[in-house]
């Protein structure tokens, strides 16, 4: 079930690849939770994973983390098996369930957590950087959600390692906590660090990712960079405010979709030079005219539509 020790060279040699699923199928019961899967993580980078519930993110990381096995394919971490320990101790953890210790304090979860590995972080510098500095002394039980979530980044990067695995990391935080949580995240991939991040938020995608991978029904819809997945929706939107009415604007050719944001129009075109030279011509006090490439949220909506459409015609 794993690859040799040359799964840490790319094709070009360029960057290493140090974590792979190659042709993985896993299945419970009746239930395919992968189906053929092909996903690289390389050095440096930081792979966000997204899709709807049940998509197989959850069932991915899994695989890579040895927690459980796949029913067909390969499976690497750093060449090795994932359950081997010389593979283990090069990463970080933080999941959504965490069953941590609540009467110890949150210096002694870090310190605790530290001693498994063979050159971790000090203490100070593992809160430092999780943004913990103050509740070191506090019990980790009495601790808010948001604050465990924090404590909990803290013990994944602790020991230093070349790849993190953070599954839905900043759930339970509020808007501040959620932004240092991403400059942290940031500092680490500068540092050379990999990343492999599922999130629900697309804007925490579109802000840290290297590259995106979409998933559907166990399988890889799309895959590329944030700016390659926008550039692959054809639909720009086209926002302002007119004395138009959203009845008049929907019979245009040229308009896809339209709809009111707030106080202005939103209207969807593949051809936004013809629609905004029309919009001018029809009405010349046109106001807040701005023309915008759709952002990740509309392109992963649009790609997991596209995907129900084609997975209703294989049922059909």
């Amino acid at each position: 079930m794993h690859g040799g020790n040359g799964d840490e060279k790319s094709s070009d040699g360029s960057r290493g690849v140090l974590a792979r699923l190659h042709g993985v199928s896993k299945a419970y019961g009746k239930l395919r939770a992968l189906d053929g899967i092909d996903l690289c993580l390389h050095q440096g980078e930081l792979l966000a994973l997204l899709g709807p519930n049940g998509a197989g993110k959850t069932t991915a990381i899994g695989l890579l983390l040895g927690l459980i096995r796949a029913d067909a394919g390969e499976v690497s971490l750093f060449g090795l098996d994932p359950q081997d320990i010389r593979a283990r101790r090069n990463i970080g953890v933080m999941l959504q369930d965490a069953a941590l210790p609540l009467t110890l304090r949150v210096g002694e979860l870090i310190r605790l957590t530290a001693s498994y590995y063979p050159n971790p972080r000090s203490v100070a510098e593992s809160a430092d950087l999780a943004g913990v500095t103050d509740l070191l002394k506090r019990p980790y039980g009495k601790l808010s959600g948001g604050q465990q979530r924090r404590v909990q980044f803290a013990l994944a990067l602790c020991g230093r390692p070349r790849l993190l695995f953070l599954d839905e990391p900043t759930v339970g935080m509020d808007i501040d906590a959620r932004q240092r949580l991403w400059v942290a995240i940031r500092h680490l991939v500068a540092e050379g660090n990999s990343v492999v991040l599922t999130t629900h938020y697309l804007e925490e995608a579109e802000a840290l990712a290297t590259r995106v991978c979409v998933m559907a029904r166990g399988r890889v819809i799309s895959e590329g960079s944030v700016e390659a997945l926008r550039a692959r929706i054809a639909l720009k939107r086209v926002w302002c405010s007119t004395k138009l009415t959203l009845e008049e604007l929907q019979a245009w050719p040229e308009v896809a979709e339209a709809r009111i944001d707030g106080e202005r129009l939103c209207l969807s075109t593949e051809h936004p030079e013809l629609l905004v030279r029309r919009l001018l011509a029809q009405d010349i006090a046109l106001k807040g005219l701005e023309v915008r490439a759709a952002g990740l949220a509309e392109a992963f909506t649009e790609l997991t539509r596209d995907d129900d459409k084609v997975a209703l015609q294989e049922a059909a």
